[in-house]
């Protein structure tokens, strides 16, 4: 992989639409990337009442197949990959030896024999990288592909022919584009789309699992998942489909109140929705289970790539991710400090995401604080540019859309 740290951000396909919508850019994960269309609060609320539309082209995805496929991802990630059954999807970790956590990502299988794999746009050297290094060292046999030929398409998600027994890992972010449909319109809006032959159909398509479509005679998986706490959708089709589809989403939207969306909103409505960001409460410094992801490593399995590393627990002072909630309209930001009381000299812990909640109307805020701060219900205090606002620890998520 090129070392990018240097290199101007990098543009999704769809940037000339987002520029035509008057987008302002941000820079993310090496990307210039909408952060907002007109207001990040509209667009926020837009999600919570009624649907957005997100350009995340720039995460990273793998296509991993063959006949041993199963069994290198059970050796490559924390979670149990094996057991999931086809059109299913599913969280997982991406671990170092030592139970750092390298990115989180979503798997889907897509065949018995094939997985698509979702990482994020800033991890998507680390995740290659570990990628390739367990394909050298995976009890099966298995290889990784970095250049993927262009023109290969995504056809290969429904008809590859030819899986020889070799794992085969594909890094093929430069072929796709990702589209995410994300609110309580967001099945009305897919389906008075140009959306042709979804199989399963909508109705029957159930939370973490995914379709296949059409969409101007392209292959268009669609994946019923998200990252907003709202119903949703994100479709995954090849380059030269994004745009249009794109244009068909936005039009098919309109009369359901569907508004494009950038990344701040998308950042309110995660933060809502206690999920967790890379780099902000996820880290290689970070284990599972102090940022309460333990459920997802399967310690069962005979091996895998940080089992070592989660055996050795962390130690019993080591930081867990906890929720704040404060009155008012201060909010604590990333790196602000929390403590005990409103004179402590040492603080028990620091905000990792924090902001006014534009759906609750309050402060909310994601933390790392010291075990014996860390029941809810503890009052600790948060200081907010010289003035330690009160807030009370609770459990995740802030907010919960009805079923």
């Amino acid at each position: 992989m090129t070392d990018q740290s240097d290199a101007p951000p990098r543009t999704t396909v769809l940037h000339a639409r987002h520029e035509a919508l008057s987008a302002s850019f941000t820079d993310f994960g090496g990307w210039l990337m909408p952060v907002r269309y007109t207001s990040d609060l509209a667009e926020h609320h837009a999600v919570r009442t009624a649907a957005g539309l997100f350009d995340i082209s720039h995460m990273a995805e793998f296509l991993v197949t063959g006949h041993d496929a199963a069994a290198f991802l059970d050796y490559a990630l924390a979670g149990a990959i094996s057991p999931m059954r086809t059109g299913k999807a599913k969280y997982s970790l991406v671990l170092s030896e030592d139970g750092g956590i390298i990115d989180d990502v979503i798997v889907y299988r897509i065949a018995e024999d094939r997985f698509l794999v979702i990482a994020n746009a800033g991890n998507r050297d680390a995740v290659a990288a570990a990628f390739a290094e367990r394909a050298r060292r995976a009890p099966v046999a298995a290889s990784f592909v970095a250049e993927r030929p262009a023109d290969a398409g995504i056809e290969a998600f429904g008809h590859l022919e030819g899986v020889s027994g070799v794992a085969t890992v594909e890094d093929i972010t430069d072929q796709v584009a990702l589209i995410a449909v994300q609110g309580p319109a967001a099945r009305a809006v897919l389906e008075a789309s140009p959306l042709e032959g979804t199989d399963p159909s909508l109705d029957a398509l159930g939370y973490y699992a995914w379709a296949s479509a059409r969409f101007q005679g392209e292959h268009v998986f669609v994946g019923r998942t998200g990252y907003t706490g709202e119903d949703g959708f994100e479709l995954l089709v090849p380059n030269r489909a994004a745009g249009a589809l794109w244009d068909a989403l936005l039009d098919a939207g309109k009369p359901h109140g569907l508004v494009p969306a950038g990344l701040a909103a998308r950042d309110t409505l995660r933060l809502e929705a206690g999920m967790p960001l890379y780099g902000h409460e996820l880290t290689l410094d970070i284990v599972p289970a102090q940022a309460g992801l333990g459920r997802v490593v399967a310690l069962g399995k005979d091996d895998f790539i940080g089992k070592a590393g989660i055996a050795a627990a962390p130690p019993s002072d080591a930081p867990v991710l906890v929720g704040l909630v404060a009155d008012g309209r201060r909010a604590g930001r990333a790196g602000y400090a929390v403590f005990d009381s409103p004179d402590a000299g040492t603080p028990v812990g620091e905000i990792t995401s924090g902001a006014l909640s534009p759906t609750l109307g309050h402060p909310i805020a994601m933390a790392f604080v010291a075990p014996a701060a860390a029941e809810p219900g503890t009052d600790l205090f948060i200081d907010v540019r010289g003035t330690r606002i009160p807030a009370i620890v609770t459990t995740l998520p802030f907010y919960r859309r009805n079923s």
